[in-house]
């Protein structure tokens, strides 16, 4: 190979070189690579680590370690300098040695520093390598370990070693903590598992196989990592799809979830939670003339169970048959039964499109994904999960505020515990749930300043009932009531019960849904013309209802105390119209930490992620290897302690 082709690159990658300083500069950037020393601090304590030699990631090398020869490269690694100097001739030698028989064989030496290479000797061997398109460049490396920290970045670095250790894979730099059990749950490999030779090809090839395809929509690196999209594509679809999907194909599923996997990235305001229904009844006419909401609607309810098997369906039955009651022949209404398994609820949601639904409702979390593929498929139509907090903006989800009745029922079971101690059984670690325990806990506090919650859990082994009352606790907090039906409270096996000296189970009260208000008040809202999903929005909305819409209620039991009837009244019309908040008070938590000092108020994103217990509760929240095997999907899907 001739001197001149290698001088002719050298200034075809100068001029590509000038073009991105202009560029950069352009859009007030840094033209020059990052310098590793300048964003270390100043007193550096973090450790150095021999890694050895490392098929690096070309695009992971963004800088070098120290200024240098830094302006003689641009960000991207091209040269700056004249062709006639003598940094251009040795790019050229270099260039010829590529292009020739033997090649570029010395390994670069660099560090590298969460994640990102900054070459210590070999900057041009980088540059003109990069400038040939090599996919990985061979370097010794020194790891620089930054000091664990709480900053979710580090947090996430620390887990990327261990998966490194398994991999010896750089190529997928998460940011957030979690994220690679996700990738390894997506996977089927489990942590620490030693990974083949043949295992990381094939992980490599396909992975920058999806990102080509990613990187073609152009997201902006603040809004979502290649990596990060891949969680949600995995949610959706197996990893070995990757090695079968042409391009076009692949292009277009990637493309279509462009805006969830913006919205799954984000690190602040994923979600946005809306918690007050507002009230179409009271349009005038000519907001109701000129609305451009739909004349009817076919609106469809797909099940994991059926209503024989299963009290939760049954529920949301109900609010199917209060829709026919309120609307009318304005709507058709249909039920999609028994979607169990990921495939059968793919099924259903298809057959509900099939027979032209334009709101389709699937009420259960474990239905999410399917939901979320199908409304991919179908952006014209209407999909709404009963999950809470899922960071999707192709569906929205729906919830309800249980907390807030969980605090009467607590203030009735303070009232009643004479001995001061209250059993309280949880059902997952799920979102929300720790806001339940509390505020329960809180009102059992309001009563009965001496009071302990003595916690348990069902989806964990044991008894948890009989363990309690065995115990020699009469009061328990259990299951709340899925229907506004009376039997499900007088069963003793939902709300919250008192056993008497002979043994019988009195009951107290207990939280209900009211499933047909929320759907009411949905569809009364597309009547009005809302839900109109503007194209790039990547904002997921999450519905969270509480007393004040009717979604959430309490029923007391005929055998309640006048007086606790009358108590459990003022609280219910205080959590309605907003003068009373359970958490506006001074709260300590079981570590000691005040988590209130009895001025602040908790957002709703506070009150969802709550992953901490109130100083008068004994027990714990269960961590994943204590969560029976019947439980860990519902767990993974909405867990305080994602994976």
């Amino acid at each position: 190979m001739s001197i001149q082709t290698a001088t002719d690159e050298y200034n075809l990658a100068l001029r590509q070189g000038q073009k991105e300083y202009r560029e950069r500069i352009m859009a007030e950037l840094s033209p020059y690579p990052a310098v590793l020393d300048e964003l270390l601090p100043e007193n550096n304590t973090d450790a150095v680590v021999d890694v050895g030699l490392v098929e690096i990631p070309s695009e992971r090398i963004i800088g070098t370690k120290s200024a240098g020869r830094t302006t003689a490269f641009t960000a991207s690694f091209r040269p700056l300098l004249d062709s006639k100097s003598e940094f251009a001739m040795k790019w050229i030698n270099l260039c010829d040695a590529h292009l020739g028989d033997t090649g570029i064989t010395d390994p670069i030496a660099c560090y590298e520093y969460l994640g990102d290479f900054y070459v210590q000797e070999g900057n041009k061997r980088v540059s003109v390598l990069r400038h040939f398109g090599a996919p990985r460049i061979p370097g010794t490396v020194k790891r620089i370990v930054p000091p664990l920290s709480d900053e979710p970045r580090i947090q996430a670095y620390y887990e990327f070693m261990d998966f490194y250790r398994a991999t010896r894979l750089y190529c997928v730099q998460f940011r957030r903590p979690g994220d690679y059990a996700k990738l390894l749950h997506h996977l089927g490999k489990k942590s620490g598992e030693v990974w083949e030779e043949a295992e990381r090809r094939t992980f490599n090839a396909y992975f920058h196989y999806f990102r080509d395809a990613f990187c073609a929509l152009q997201v902006p690196p603040e809004e979502a990592l290649p990596e990060e999209a891949l969680l949600l594509w995995l949610e959706l679809y197996p990893f070995r799809e990757l090695g079968q999907l042409s391009a076009a194909e692949l292009k277009k599923s990637v493309a279509a979830l462009r805006e969830d996997m913006v919205a799954a990235s984000k690190k602040e305001d994923a979600v946005k939670v809306q918690t007050k229904a507002e009230d179409t009844t009271k349009a005038t006419l000519l907001e109701r003339f000129i609305s451009s909401g739909p004349e009817h609607l076919n609106v469809a309810f797909v099940h994991q169970l059926d209503p024989a098997r299963s009290a939760w369906v049954l529920g949301h039955e109900e609010g199917r048959e209060h829709l026919e009651r309120v609307f009318g022949d304005r709507i058709t209404a249909r039920s999609y039964f028994d979607a169990s398994s990921p495939e059968l609820a793919e099924q259903s949601i298809e057959q509900a499109v099939s027979d032209g639904a334009q709101v389709v409702f699937t009420t259960a979390p474990p239905l999410s994904r399917a939901t979320l593929k199908a409304a991919v498929k179908y952006p014209k139509v209407r999909f709404l999960n009963c999950s809470v907090d899922q960071p999707y903006s192709s569906i929205r989800t729906y919830y309800g505020r249980i907390y807030e009745a969980k605090f009467i029922t607590g203030a009735i079971a303070g009232a009643v515990a004479q001995n001061n101690r209250i059993g309280y059984i949880a059902s997952y670690p799920i979102f929300g749930v720790p806001a339940s325990i509390n505020a329960f806990a809180l009102g059992a506090q309001l009563t009965n300043p001496r009071a302990q919650i003595e916690l348990r859990w069902s989806c964990v082994a044991g008894t948890p009932q009989a363990d309690l009352l065995a115990d020699g606790i009469r009061v328990v907090s259990n299951r709340d009531a899925p229907t506004q039906a009376k039997m499900f409270l007088d069963f003793c096996n939902y709300g919250t019960y008192l056993m008497n000296d002979r043994g019988d189970l009195i009951p107290l009260g207990t939280p209900i849904w009211v499933w047909g208000k929320f759907y009411e008040f949905v569809i009364r809202s597309i009547f009005a013309g809302g839900w109109k999903r503007e194209k790039g929005e990547s904002t997921a909305l999450n519905y969270w209802l509480g007393m004040d819409s009717g979604v959430i209620g309490i029923r007391l039991s005929e055998k309640l105390p006048e007086g606790l009837r009358q108590l459990a009244k003022i609280l219910e019309r205080g959590l309605k119209d907003g003068t009373l908040d359970p958490f506006r008070r001074r709260i300590t938590a079981q570590d000691g930490t005040i988590k209130s000092d009895s001025t602040h108020w908790f957002s709703p994103e506070e009150l969802l992620h709550m992953d901490w217990l109130c100083d008068n509760i004994v027990g714990s929240i269960p961590d994943d290897s204590q969560i029976l095997p019947v439980s860990q999907n519902m767990v993974r899907e909405l867990g305080i302690y994602r994976d």
